[in-house]
């Protein structure tokens, strides 16, 4: 009665129940399969039976009976037609075989890299990658082992550091600028793909696309490179000095009591004094006649004049009102 009282199972079958799982350990624990019981294996999946803590057979999309006479089609076990008994027990191991996509990769710190313009410079970059098992034996004997469940996200750390870790061998092999990989992205995933892909397939993967979203400098390399962009722009020092300069003059006219303003009064009082000197130069260059200076020249006497008593402006002597106020003179 022992025999008939055990639980046996007809058929095995795995639907995910969601994104992310990679491999999943059908649920086998005092349980035995029904010799001639059915396997089925979906599109964008794969089984494999592990027998005795050892890879038996790994069986792709269909439908499979299991049995002594029919599983050592695809065998890895020279002894699997006879190491089994009606029933008999064994582990079945489902693998998603689909793309998963958008994973994220970005490096956490700037990396270093050898530029032909810039010499050493730090650069950081992001973005996103897809993949799939492609061998589930490899995955299974590598990576995801006898665990009940693995997921995307048990991977994706040692993904996204493997992936940082190459970018600097890939960059280095790549006779691209950073000026030239900003604007050539494609072509450094190009580049990151090639490197990679022996990567990942040593773990039974495959990647299948990888992109670069965007390369970048630091903050404080960002704005070095800004000012050299003007520069070269300008074409020279002085050139760009006075860009500078003239930058800065509408903010020194917008600000009137400070030192910018107190150096535009500077500048317009040494050019006012500047015209005096000329004009005094003039002047005092007047010609004369008959040898004696021109009568606007020589002062008045001082018996030819008085002052206003209202205002007390100099005015001629003779006068009977004052040209300043207009006042009556006695």
């Amino acid at each position: 009665m022992g025999f008939f009282s055990k639980q046996f199972i007809d058929v095995i079958q795995w639907t995910e129940s969601g994104d992310g799982t990679l491999a999943y350990r059908y649920p086998m624990e005092d349980m035995e399969i029904q010799n001639g019981g059915k396997l089925t294996v979906r599109d964008s999946q794969m089984a494999v039976f592990v027998n005795e803590g050892r890879i038996a057979d790994v069986f792709g999309p269909g439908l499979y009976t299991l049995s002594t006479n029919t599983l050592p089609i695809l065998t890895y076990l020279m002894n699997w037609d006879k190491a089994f008994k009606s029933p008999f027990k064994s582990d079945v191991y489902y693998f998603s075989t689909r793309l998963q996509i958008d994973r994220k990769w970005g490096t956490a710190t700037p990396i270093t890299i050898r530029d032909k313009e810039f010499g050493a410079v730090r650069i950081r970059a992001y973005g996103i990658y897809s993949y799939r098992i492609s061998d589930p034996k490899v995955f299974y004997e590598k990576i995801s082992g006898t665990r009940p469940v693995y997921s995307v996200i048990d991977l994706d750390g040692q993904l996204r550091n493997t992936i940082v870790g190459r970018m600097t061998t890939a960059f280095a092999a790549s006779t691209l600028d950073f000026l030239d990989m900003a604007a050539n992205q494609s072509k450094m995933a190009e580049i990151m793909q090639t490197e990679l892909g022996p990567v990942f397939s040593a773990l039974g993967l495959t990647l299948d696309s990888f992109v670069v979203e965007n390369v970048s400098l630091p903050d404080e390399l960002q704005k070095m490179l800004d000012q050299k962009i003007s520069m070269n722009m300008l074409g020279d020092m002085n050139r760009y000095t006075q860009f500078q300069a003239a930058q800065s003059l509408p903010i020194a006219a917008a600000n009137e009591g400070g030192l910018a303003g107190m150096g535009v009064g500077l500048g317009a009082g040494l050019s006012m004094g500047q015209q005096m000197a000329n004009a005094m130069s003039t002047a005092a260059q007047a010609p004369s006649v008959g040898g004696a200076p021109a009568a606007a020249a020589r002062p008045a006497a001082a018996g030819d004049t008085k002052f206003c008593t209202n205002c007390g402006h100099s005015i001629a002597r003779a006068a009977k009102f004052c040209p300043e106020c207009g006042g009556a003179q006695g």
